[in-house]
């Protein structure tokens, strides 16, 4: 299993960017994945999450503004952000393994993160 996020750059307060993960070794119909971010001096923390059935859930300082989704055939995983802040600055990683959902977060999987800055 290897997972290539892409996708983080600078920008402004108020832009969006779209993370990529893709995932090969994985059915992403079948197995959950997830987003987390850490920004410097602090642990990683949740961001959002999709089942392998399609249940989403946020972290509710995402909630309104970041979308996950996927696209099963291309086995890539995104996130949508949008009305960015200078808070989102953090490194992303996107996670997943075996089981179709991981309520406690213990993912088997990890990416090697990319790097969102948000100017104010």
């Amino acid at each position: 299993v290897q997972l290539q996020a892409s996708g983080g750059g600078l920008v402004q307060a108020g832009g969006s960017l779209r993370l990529s993960c893709a995932a090969s070794g994985m059915f992403l119909n079948i197995n959950g994945m997830g987003w987390y971010r850490q920004a410097p001096g602090k642990q990683r923390e949740f961001v959002a999450a999709i089942t392998g059935a399609g249940r989403v859930n946020y972290a509710d300082s995402v909630q309104g503004r970041f979308t996950i989704s996927r696209d099963v055939p291309r086995r890539t995983l995104y996130l949508q952000m949008n009305t960015l802040k200078p808070e989102d600055t953090a490194v992303y990683y996107c996670a997943t393994g075996r089981r179709p959902a991981y309520p406690q977060h213990d993912y088997e999987y990890w990416g090697q993160g990319t790097q969102v800055t948000v100017s104010s």
